[in-house]
């Protein structure tokens, strides 16, 4: 038994730990879970609510105990006078008080909250498609880095295969001391950059898993991101234009509120106990009494007139924002699709630039094996093909970034 589990450890030793395949779904879903802001929208939410409940609660009877107690003394007509202190003073009541508004004012102060949490769902859908493009776009910068690396290190590969064939032909006299030197600088010089790429693409990744909240430090490889460009709504429709209808609503509201705030204020009130001055049969205090108070708004300054007016000038400001995002919608979808054309153009041309280049690689390389050759003809048409494929891949790359830009715009 200890021998097979000896032998079980020592081939799980040998075998070669493989890199972990994440795809973008896998950090977006990742990113939107461990960001706080989405928990804090929820939170606002609920104290909206309360909020609300407040407002109800508000509007219920207050009862209260209240207990007021005096004594102002004389002596010899000296001190407060009596018909108005009474000399003394012993209040112990219970006071309800009643505030009455109408079912409209109600109303309004409830639709205040629900455009707030309106606000508040609006911000917390831009907030995701802002952390959907940010992990997007770091996703697609660390996949670029890596797809450099690995086509590098494949090209590096073949060249070690051709340094073989041309050291042997070194040997045998065919080729230059100085031609097998020159190659060796190639590969060397080839050896550096996959250093710098994979070092790239490890600070992408680090990046990556920053940005997600991740606490990772795993080797990984990333699946090929498989963005495809969505349908995009017209600017009124989409969650960026929203805030701007809501933000109008809210401007109505207040003005509404102001209204019912200038409108007359009835209070009822009551209260039971005992109230005594203790004149004459103070044990016969007790008693209660109701009454009715009422606040009739006459003149406040103008005060009124002020609040519509800055509400007034807020809608100024509201219609130039919304005007202008409406023009940058427009302008921002018609730059994209103008960058992502163009790009694809480029890509179009370098590979066909690049059949050419792997021909003449192939040409040279069958002609190296055949001692025919010259060394620094086949190093030009290896960094050209080096430089049209690295070309191709970054822009490959820039055009999923634009994609990415794109889609952004998509959520309504």
């Amino acid at each position: 038994m200890k021998k097979l589990i000896n032998i079980f450890f020592l081939v799980s030793f040998c075998i070669p730990v493989l890199s972990q395949e994440k795809s973008l779904d896998y950090y977006i879903n990742a990113g939107l879970q461990n960001n706080p802001l989405f928990k804090d929208y929820s939170n606002q939410k609920l104290s909206n609510l309360i909020d609300s409940l407040k407002i109800l609660a508000g509007y219920k009877p207050q009862v209260n105990g209240v207990s007021t107690n005096s004594y102002a003394p004389s002596y010899k007509n000296w001190g407060y006078d009596n018909a108005i202190t009474n000399g003394a003073n012993f209040a112990q009541q219970v006071v309800a008080t009643q505030r009455l508004v109408s079912k409209e004012n109600l109303s309004n102060q409830h639709e205040a909250i629900r455009l707030l949490n309106q606000s508040i769902d609006i911000s917390g859908k831009v907030t995701e498609q802002d952390l959907k493009k940010s992990i997007t776009a770091q996703f697609i910068s660390a996949f670029g880095f890596g797809q450099q690396y690995q086509f590098n290190k494949d090209v590096l590969d073949l060249l070690k295969k051709e340094e073989l064939i041309l050291k042997r032909m070194t040997e045998s006299g065919i080729y230059r001391q100085t031609d097998y030197l020159s190659f060796l600088v190639t590969i060397q010089q080839q050896e550096l950059l996959i250093s710098q790429y994979n070092l790239q693409f490890q600070n992408e990744i680090a990046a990556l898993n920053y940005l997600c909240g991740l606490r990772d430090t795993s080797s990984v490889q990333l699946k090929k991101p498989d963005l495809q460009i969505a349908a995009l709504p017209e600017a009124e429709s989409s969650i960026f234009y929203q805030q701007f209808v809501v933000d109008s609503l809210k401007f109505k509201n207040n003005i509404a509120q102001i209204e019912f705030n200038y409108k007359p204020k009835v209070n009822v009130y009551a209260d039971g106990g005992y109230l005594t001055s203790f004149a004459e049969q103070y044990y016969k205090n007790f008693g209660v009494s109701a009454g009715v108070t009422l606040t009739v708004p006459i003149y406040d300054g103008k005060q009124k007139k002020m609040q519509v007016d800055k509400i007034a000038i807020s809608e100024q400001t509201r219609q130039g924002y919304r005007d202008f995002f409406k023009k940058q919608y427009e302008q921002n979808i018609a730059q994209l699709f103008q960058q992502l054309h163009s790009t694809q153009k480029l890509i179009d041309e370098a590979n066909n630039q690049i059949k050419y280049t792997e021909i003449l690689i192939e040409a040279n390389r069958k002609l190296l094996e055949a001692g025919d050759v010259r060394m620094p003809d086949y190093i030009l048409a290896i960094g050209n093909y080096l430089t049209a494929k690295n070309i191709i891949t970054q822009n490959n790359i820039n055009k999923l970034q634009i994609i990415n830009q794109i889609n952004y715009w998509n959520r309504k």
